[in-house]
């Protein structure tokens, strides 16, 4: 999607953080009308006064993107103020880290359906509508580089993300029939105040075996992240990955060593079974799993 201007973005998370990087990126550099849907109305005001100061098109809708209704409600409310959305930017995430052993239930469903079923339910939103309307589109989820690397204390976050990676991998393979982009977006540090999510999370995941408001913990994890890359950066990162069609958005190089130490193990995973018969013998019959040489 080389020309934006003038299409309309639906951007989940939209009041703070990185998915406000986007919005204000895409609105005051990329020309497009930006719909910013959140679950705190607070963030949505004070988002909406930086956009109502510049005199950018940016409309704001509460949403809480786990209740599939009320995302129907919301999709058909942008179109209705901006027209068909072309760019969909699952961005909205919440983290919370702890030792495995001490998670509830709670702490698993809370992340799950926010981090995974809620990007399912702006896929199954819009992706219908994009295919409608045959005019292609593009979609951008918002995963995390724990899609790839496991981390003490991060089981929950790590397995949404990874989920999110298999998401979005798939998605490219059955859309580009329909003309319809996919980008993945993988931070590292990010300069935000996601390590607040915990905050916006509803009574009905009430029981934790992890920290709730505490001011400590808050502050030890915004020193993990407050040197890390600034919303908009990222945002104009995004927007140029947008542009260039590109899948992968992985812009933290600091994890390469990492990433060959893990693809390597994997490979030499499956090397060590070149020679085995079986292998040999569906290799023979040419009934090896595709890609297998």
């Amino acid at each position: 999607m080389q020309n934006l201007q003038g299409k309309a973005a639906f951007i989940t998370g939209g009041g703070s953080g990185i998915a406000l990087g986007q919005a204000k990126v895409l609105a005051g550099e990329a020309g497009m009308k930006v719909v910013i849907a959140d679950i705190r109305q607070d963030h949505l005001d004070a988002a909406m006064g930086w956009f109502a100061e510049r005199r950018l098109p940016a409309h704001a809708i509460r949403l809480d993107i786990t209740d599939r209704e009320a995302y129907v409600r919301a999709a058909d409310e942008a179109e209705r103020v901006f027209g068909p959305v072309h760019l969909l930017c699952n961005t909205a995430g919440v983290s919370q880290f702890g030792p495995i052993e001490k998670a509830t239930y709670d702490d698993w469903d809370w992340q799950l359906d926010v981090n995974v079923k809620g990007m399912i339910n702006g896929v199954q939103t819009f992706m219908p509508r994009m295919i409608e309307r045959g005019a292609g589109g593009h979609i951008v989820n918002t995963a995390s580089m724990s899609a790839f690397v496991a981390l003490p204390n991060t089981a929950i976050y790590c397995t949404t993300k990874y989920a999110v990676r298999g998401l979005s991998e798939s998605l490219r393979v059955e859309l580009e029939k329909h003309g319809i982009g996919v980008s993945i977006l993988c931070p590292g540090a990010v300069n935000t105040n996601i390590h607040e999510s915990v905050l916006s999370r509803p009574e009905r995941y009430g029981s934790t075996g992890y920290y709730g408001a505490d001011p400590e913990t808050f502050k030890r994890l915004k020193s993990v992240i407050e040197s890390g890359i600034d919303p908009l950066d990222l945002g104009r990162i995004v927007l140029e990955a947008v542009r260039r069609n590109d899948f992968w958005i992985l812009p933290y190089p600091e994890f390469i060593p990492t990433l060959e130490k893990y693809n390597g193990e994997v490979l030499a995973s499956l090397r060590r079974y070149e020679s085995d018969p079986d292998y040999l013998r569906r290799k023979k019959l040419g009934k090896a799993m595709p890609g297998a040489r």
